[in-house]
């Protein structure tokens, strides 16, 4: 039983100083913040209402890992345990900046993204009209504060001055009782919370819906999720658009997406985005920033790059299939590691699955499997799992390899650390 009663965090509209330039001062504090969960989200609210940015901070990452953040982002206070402090090589921030939001790393080193209160107030607009979203609302926040998407569901309640119930750590009990007992009508997760709380059976159609983001939903878990009566929304975004900016493949209003084809004869190409919530630009990165848009000639508008492979089904919808970097190359085939995890997934003794690449000498690339059993001593073998993907994937797309894990490395949204995966020489050294 946890000894901490989830607190109610009142979250008010928020000001846009980009809108009032006459009265907006040149610079604000960037104030970073280390703290437990509900303590993180008061001090966010605090320094929201003075109209500071933030940046949330890993409170259990090691000291040594949160002292280069501090160096590399360079923010003017810290707020933690000891209290609130002046930082000596602190720089102020843009006026009109919300939060620095460090990204998650899959891919590279770690950057700080400078969003805004008009990208706050936008996405929280957006969603409050694509799901009603009223003052009356109580969404649940289970999801870290110092990630984007933990962060974002105190944003867009700040717009619709909904109340917050705050739980210091995701906990099964504990989500499937908040719309009884704390009256929590939103809840945002990650795809494998969801599955765990489908799996223990939660009572998830109690919430008004049940927002997920950060990895992609298969079809498998929203058909699991409908079979039992739950409101699932898929949200699609990043670090650089406040998180959601497309709900199950409809952009928010505001935003512009679009696919750069590139001659690919299967009309997919990189997702790239465009409106408010957008970030500025990498904090103290501008080589970085520079990169991350590209300009278009005909209209000179600026298009962030999302590194996500995508493209739109018949009727407009956005599909997202994976990473530009993740798919691996097999025998000249490009093969979608998410699409190879979406099938096996549906295995019945495979609780966790990602999957990767490992060099081949005659193929390029093998397709490896690290799988999480489910009955640790009864786990599936290569065989099974070929056998099962036959009849769902093609050839290229089978794995070649299983490793049999403990755990999936993921970052706090639910991304798969794929190159914690890659560098073995020996997968099943993991």
């Amino acid at each position: 039983m946890l000894g901490v009663i989830t607190p109610k965090v009142r979250c008010r509209g928020m000001p846009d100083p980009i809108l009032t330039p006459s009265k907006a001062p040149i610079d604000t504090a960037l104030v970073a913040i280390v703290a437990p969960r509900a303590q993180a989200a008061a001090k966010i609210t605090e320094a929201w209402d003075k109209g500071e940015a933030v940046l949330v901070l890993d409170p259990a990452a090691p000291e040594s890992a949160r002292t280069e953040l501090l160096a590399q982002l360079a923010p003017t206070h810290i707020d933690d345990g000891i209290g609130r402090r002046n930082l000596p090589d602190g720089k102020p921030i843009a006026a009109g900046t919300a939060a620095v939001v460090v990204t998650s790393g899959t891919s590279a080193t770690p950057k700080g993204v400078e969003l805004t209160t008009a990208g706050l107030n936008a996405i929280g607009a957006g969603f409050a009209q694509a799901l009603t979203v009223t003052e009356a609302d109580r969404p649940l926040l289970c999801l870290p504060l110092h990630h984007v998407s933990g962060l974002a569901v105190l944003a867009r309640a700040r717009f619709s001055h909904s109340e917050v119930i705050v739980h210091p750590k995701f906990d099964l009990a504990q989500v499937s009782r908040a719309p009884e007992e704390q009256g929590a009508t939103i809840v945002s997760l990650v795809p494998t919370m969801l599955s765990r709380l489908l799996d223990a059976k939660a009572p998830l159609n109690k919430f008004r819906f049940v927002i997920t983001g950060g990895a992609p939903l298969t079809e498998s878990l929203r058909a699991r999720a409908e079979r039992q009566r739950v409101a699932v929304v898929d949200a699609y975004g990043l670090s650089e658009t406040w998180g959601g900016c497309a709900l199950n493949g409809r952009p928010l209003p505001g935003i512009e997406i679009r696919i750069t084809q590139e001659n690919r004869p299967d009309n997919t190409g990189e997702i790239l985005v465009r409106g408010a919530p957008v970030m500025r630009q990498y904090r103290n990165d501008t080589a970085a920033s520079e990169r991350a848009f590209v300009t278009d000639p005909e209209t000179g508008h600026f298009w962030l790059h999302t590194k996500d492979v995508g493209t739109f089904d018949p009727e407009g919808r956005l599909v997202v299939i994976d990473r530009l970097g993740d798919f691996v190359i097999s025998g000249g085939v490009n093969v979608s590691p998410s699409a190879v995890e979406g099938a096996l997934i549906e295995h019945p003794e495979v609780l966790d699955i990602a999957v990767g690449g490992r060099p081949d000498d005659q193929w390029g690339q093998q397709v490896v499997a690290y799988v999480v059993p489910r009955q640790k001593k009864r786990p599936p073998t290569l065989e099974d799992l070929q056998n099962f993907a036959r009849r769902r994937l093609s050839a290229a797309q089978i794995p070649r390899d299983l490793v049999v894990c403990t755990e999936i490395p993921r970052t706090a949204g639910g991304k798969i650390l794929r190159r914690q995966l890659a560098p073995h020489p020996n997968p099943h050294d993991l």
